[in-house]
């Protein structure tokens, strides 16, 4: 017998909730297939099977909740599952009948005035009752069949009349999902703790597009990655938080931690709930790297495949709500981290160029949310005049100035 246990929830993770068994008592499974899912404050996680064998018990139901280590079950390893029934044979079908067929009206039972009368006016001499002897038709048979009142042609069905909803609840209680509410809690733990503003900029991407314009296919051809905008931030924020430290901080207790690596968490939507993924070592990776793991970690967060490491230990994070749709928002910090950096939209909007010139450029609202217990003023708008910089300019970012 084999026991099915919870695996090592990652860091500051000690429970979770069985969200799902995908297998039932009695039934086989093969090793290393998936058996159950388990929902944490962070992922979503598969315990696959330790053993091949049928599940010979399971200890919880889903919907319970349970620690790591936990046993969730047993196998009997090397049994197999009880034969399915063999379906029952069905009763053999009467043969049917066969249809007569319609035996039409021989030729010669056809006078050479009633077969030019049916064919001048296209009349199949089958559909004419014949009164005439032997079923005969006759002239009379095929002036009676003109005569007779045609059979409405049927017309189109009409519409269903609509039918109201059926009376029923107007409201639905859901249990929250785990993660949903561990989401609810750190948010609000945020806003409960830092004392947290936001201060805002504005960017024109013009420089940005033409030079992703100007490279993309050979980026992709190169890389085999497409080339987004997310790496030029990353970049740029990178640059910004050698710059200035304090952004890429911590409080614990009455210290403050100063990173000297840059690990950008950068916030996914899925079905689930908001992820944030990290993008390790950001500062010694290409913009294809960075590209390459956003799109793999962010495939992964929505296909519930993401890990808790590949979710622990960022720095800085940002998040874009421009793919949605937003003109502007204030993001909240993402605990134990100290800021957060909102893109936004781009929008063709009228600008006065140095020179006094008005023309349409495209812009972008940025928002840094910041934690002022360890952030002051200054550094906060400091830090996002150097991310404006940084993409009005992309050579800063090869030349890291």
């Amino acid at each position: 017998m084999t026991q099915i246990l919870v695996p090592t929830l990652g860091e500051s993770v000690s429970e979770a909730i069985i969200s799902k068994w995908l297998k039932k008592e009695g039934e086989a499974v093969a090793l290393d297939e998936p058996i159950c899912e388990l929902e944490t404050d962070k992922v979503t996680l598969e315990v696959n099977a330790p053993a091949a064998g049928v599940i010979s018990k399971i200890s919880h139901e889903e919907g319970s909740t349970v620690e790591a280590g936990a046993v969730l079950g047993e196998i009997e390893e090397g049994a197999s599952a009880g034969a399915a029934p063999a379906p029952k044979a069905e009763a053999p079908k009467a043969a049917a009948a066969p249809v007569a067929a319609a035996t039409p009206v021989a030729a010669e039972k056809l006078s050479p005035a009633v077969q030019k009368m049916t064919a001048d006016n296209k009349i199949n001499p089958a559909e004419v009752s014949g009164t005439g002897k032997d079923g005969r038709v006759t002239k009379g048979d095929v002036i009676a069949h003109m005569e007779a009142p045609k059979a409405p042609v049927a017309s189109a069905p009409k519409a269903a009349p609509v039918v109201a909803r059926a009376a029923g609840p107007r409201e639905e209680k859901v249990k929250m999902t785990r993660l949903r509410q561990k989401i609810a809690e750190r948010l609000k733990e945020a806003q409960n703790t830092a004392a947290m503003l936001t201060t805002f900029n504005e960017i024109d991407m013009t420089a940005v597009m033409e030079m992703r314009s100007l490279y993309k296919d050979q980026f992709e051809k190169k890389h085999g990655v497409k080339l987004g905008f997310m790496s030029f931030f990353v970049k740029a924020a990178v640059n910004a938080l050698r710059e200035i430290p304090a952004v890429n901080g911590e409080i614990s207790g009455d210290e403050i931690i100063y990173k000297n690596y840059y690990d950008i968490s950068v916030a996914v939507s899925t079905p689930q709930g908001l992820v944030v993924p990290v993008v390790k070592d950001c500062d010694t990776k290409s913009m294809a790297q960075i590209e390459k793991d956003i799109g793999s970690l962010g495939s992964r967060a929505r296909e519930g495949k993401i890990t808790v490491d590949e979710m622990s230990g960022g720095t800085f994070t940002i998040t874009n709500g421009g793919v949605f749709g937003s003109l502007m928002s204030t993001p909240i910090i993402n605990p134990p981290q100290v800021a957060i950096l909102g893109m936004h939209k781009t929008m063709m909007r009228p600008m006065v160029m140095p020179n006094g010139e008005i023309k349409a450029r495209p812009m972008m609202y940025l928002a840094l949310s910041y934690d002022h217990r360890l952030i002051d003023g200054r550094e906060a708008v400091t830090f996002l005049v150097r991310i404006k910089e940084a993409l009005e300019d992309p050579q800063r970012l090869i030349l890291e100035v």
